[in-house]
């Protein structure tokens, strides 16, 4: 392998990934949504960036083709995690009416919600299905999504028009269709919940008290209106308490909680 730059082609990245599989200690299960979002990564050039929004991008970019080259799969993913953070935005760029309007409301400001949900939604996503992201900053989380299990529509809800600009950028980097993903720039609290919702994912888009708890309220509501089996995936867990007791948690390790109506 000595020799290769930043020529490294497609098959070049897939070849290093699989042989290093092995070091990992991963689930076989979660092997190939990994590896393709590592080759996803590595393999696609820098987002167009003309306001410099991702200052360590190529920086991050580089370094993680450099860790395909050696034989350490724990440094390849720390720096994978890294450029994925960092294409996250957890610096997220909100106005100060936003900030105060997200401290109001108990929201995080654009935590990455790490690739876990990605990694375990494959069983849970089909063709047809329309996800849904409450709170999804640049939408990246529910991009990947999009790009690892094509549906029919994702639609990404987020208060800051400017993340929504960026996420049309991370949109076009990732190759995605302009009608499979609606944007809707708006509060969480103030929109109602998009009718028929099969998958939906969310990062503690507020707090469960005032304007949230009604948010919960509304959104555990129409959730129960669906006629379709619906599965959530839910980071930092605060819609237990107003599902009805046929959402079942199929999965929870403290961070992620899995619910599906059975």
């Amino acid at each position: 392998m000595k020799g290769l730059d930043d020529t490294m082609d497609l098959e070049t990245i897939a070849s290093r990934l699989r042989h290093l599989w092995d070091r990992s200690g991963l689930e076989e299960a979660e092997r190939e949504p990994l590896l393709r979002l590592m080759s996803l990564f590595a393999g696609l050039p820098p987002v167009p960036d003309p306001d410099r929004t991702f200052p360590e991008q190529s920086r991050l970019r580089s370094a993680l083709r450099e860790r395909l080259l050696g034989e350490d799969w724990d440094a390849l993913e720390e720096t994978f995690l890294e450029l994925y953070c960092h294409l996250h935005m957890y610096d997220a760029p909100y106005s100060r009416v936003e900030r105060q309007r997200m401290n109001e409301t108990g929201g995080y400001w654009c935590h990455a919600g790490g690739v876990s949900p990605l990694l375990k939604a494959g069983p849970w996503i089909g063709a047809d299905t329309v996800s849904a992201d409450f709170g999804a900053g640049n939408g990246l989380q529910g991009l990947l999504f999009q790009k690892l299990y094509p549906h029919r529509r994702t639609v990404l809800i987020e208060l800051s028009g400017r993340m929504v600009a960026i996420g049309r950028r991370l949109q076009e980097w990732l190759g995605i269709e302009e009608d499979r993903v609606e944007w809707q720039i708006g509060d969480v609290c103030r929109l109602e919940p998009p009718d028929r919702l099969d998958f939906v994912y969310l990062y503690r888009p507020v707090k469960p008290f005032g304007e949230g708890l009604r948010f919960y309220q509304k959104l555990a509501a129409s959730l129960e209106r669906s006629p379709k089996g619906v599965v959530i995936f839910s980071i930092a867990d605060c819609l237990r308490a107003y599902l009805p007791a046929h959402f079942q948690v199929f999965y929870t390790d403290g961070h992620l909680t899995c619910y599906r109506r059975t």
